[in-house]
């Protein structure tokens, strides 16, 4: 009985469920049974090279720190246990008829990629600038499940129930009974549309598919995260020996991230723990073992070449940039703001140079927006702010009553506000066109957006005029009282272009 693969494959369903859970209930009200920010504070990924990039410690510091210590005791063991983006591409391996097994030196070649690139977060980390965020694969996982998972899972739910009760004429009995628990619980999240998510499902497939080719393709050649608990896992506790090898080469075929050598010693680093090669070896000559219970029998690691980027490499890209790091950085302090155009950041975001460094992408503050106005940038603030948040008033204003977003921000780009707080932050300032107003251009009646504003003092205002023997109201914005909301835009009768718009704080 493969008790250790059962027992990892149980653990890998645990925690994709788990990670599930958590972003499925960042929702109003919090429900989760841990923390939004949970995962992404184990990141040691994300956590280091924003704290290096922002010159700060994170909070989430500490649970990183310990996610390397428990690596440095087991191994690679969070890529082949715990890893939500690990465990799918795992599973559409799995459906690959043959597997590709890319010779020694091809894998050797192949997996140096990873160190480059994590070579590359550090070094625009010490510049820095942060981008940990694109390639790290808790984000990208959280970005599909938040963005495309958890929406189409609970509209397709939601639309087959509908469809079942309409066909067969029921509304009441325990189906129906049924379908209303589960409205009041896991469909009751709201179907949240967001624009360029199909970019975010491609980029994810395109991930997941390349399994099928090559098993493990994107965490023995891409993942940066893979790489730096690799680089700490070369000085691991746990080690694999093997006693009596009858040079079947079973293991090596088996092997899903290419670690086994040849002659059956195999890269520390690489190894993912998934444990298929103690039970494919017909000799059952392998096990994983301690260093005082090994007595020193049998082979546990490959020739130093295979272990990918060389010390020597990996140092050079960090000190060549370490005697730069200063400069660039006090240039992207103090230089001029960064043009964003009209671009609106979530309340509590930090300056623009600064939440584009933080922010991590992964999509919890959008997932939890309860009216659906934190969208996705592409490029409306450059490069650097893609995939970033920001209010959309068209689709949905800045609820008035709400600090969710920055409760959830695991990284501080969005700063936790007392409700207070949130009321009294400026966002933008809503500016009215008179040539498309009603009562300005029309006379006609209309002050949607006067009563819909939340601020007590209204920061829409009206002036008294009269025009054609009749009184219209025509509204006007204070600037000084108006929060940037965008619940007036939104409200806004007028198309195709809204006659009020509210244009980012810069």
């Amino acid at each position: 009985m493969r008790k250790l693969i059962i027992a990892r494959r149980c653990s890998q369903v645990f925690f994709l469920a788990l990670f599930i859970h958590i972003l499925w209930s960042t929702t109003y009200p919090l429900t989760g049974l841990l923390p939004p920010e949970t995962f992404f504070r184990a990141d040691p990924l994300i956590m280091i090279f924003t704290s290096i990039s922002e010159r700060i410690v994170l909070p989430g510091l500490v649970f990183s720190l310990i996610m390397l210590s428990v690596t440095l005791v087991l191994g690679r063991f969070f890529c082949g246990w715990i890893c939500p983006l690990g465990t799918v591409i795992d599973w559409t391996g799995a459906l690959r008829k043959k597997s590709t097994v890319p010779g020694e030196r091809t894998s050797a070649m192949i997996r140096k990629i990873k160190f480059f690139i994590l070579g590359l977060v550090a070094l625009f980390a010490l510049f820095g600038i942060q981008t940990a965020w694109i390639l790290d694969p808790m984000g990208m996982a959280a970005r599909f499940v938040s963005l495309n998972f958890i929406p189409f899972v609970t509209l397709a739910a939601d639309s087959l129930f509908i469809t079942v009760f309409k066909g067969l004429q029921i509304y009441s009995g325990p189906l129906y009974d049924f379908y209303i628990t589960l409205k009041s619980s896991v469909l009751g999240v709201d179907i949240h549309y967001f624009v360029n998510s199909g970019i975010i499902f491609m980029f994810f497939l395109i991930v997941c598919a390349a399994a099928l080719f090559v098993s493990r393709s994107w965490c023995r050649a891409v993942c940066p995260l893979g790489a730096l608990y690799s680089v700490v896992a070369r000085f691991s506790l746990l080690r694999r020996v093997v006693d009596k090898c009858s040079g079947c080469r079973a293991c090596v075929r088996e092997c899903r991230m290419g670690a086994i050598t040849e002659d059956a010693g195999y890269v520390k680093g690489e190894c993912i723990l998934c444990m298929d090669c103690v039970y494919v070896c017909p000799e059952n000559a392998i096990r994983f073992t301690w260093p005082h219970l090994s007595d020193g029998v049998g082979s546990d690691s490959a020739d130093i070449s295979e272990r990918g980027i060389s010390r020597k490499d990996f140092l050079f890209l960090a000190l060549t940039s370490f005697f730069l790091s200063g400069f660039r950085r006090r240039n992207r302090r103090a230089g001029a703001a960064n043009p964003r155009r009209n671009v609106i950041r979530p309340p509590g975001a930090l300056k623009e140079n600064e939440f584009s460094d933080r922010c991590i992408r992964c999509g919890n503050c959008m997932k939890v927006c309860i009216t659906n106005g934190l969208q996705p940038v592409v490029l409306q603030a450059g490069l650097e702010g893609i995939w970033t948040p920001q209010l959309v008033p068209e689709i949905g204003y800045c609820e008035y009553n709400c600090t969710l977003c920055g409760n959830v921000c695991p990284t501080g780009a969005l700063t936790r506000l007392s409700l207070e707080e949130k009321k009294k932050t400026k966002l933008g300032t809503a500016r009215i066109n008179r040539s498309t107003c009603l009562p300005w251009s029309e006379g006609r009646e209309c002050l949607l957006c006067e009563e819909h504003c939340p601020v007590p003092e209204k920061a829409i205002k009206v002036i008294r005029e009269e025009a054609g023997g009749k009184v219209v109201l025509k509204p006007y914005v204070d600037g000084d009282l108006c929060i940037g909301c965008g619940i007036c835009q939104n409200k806004c009768p007028v198309r195709p272009l809204r006659a009020i718009t509210v244009y980012a704080e810069q």
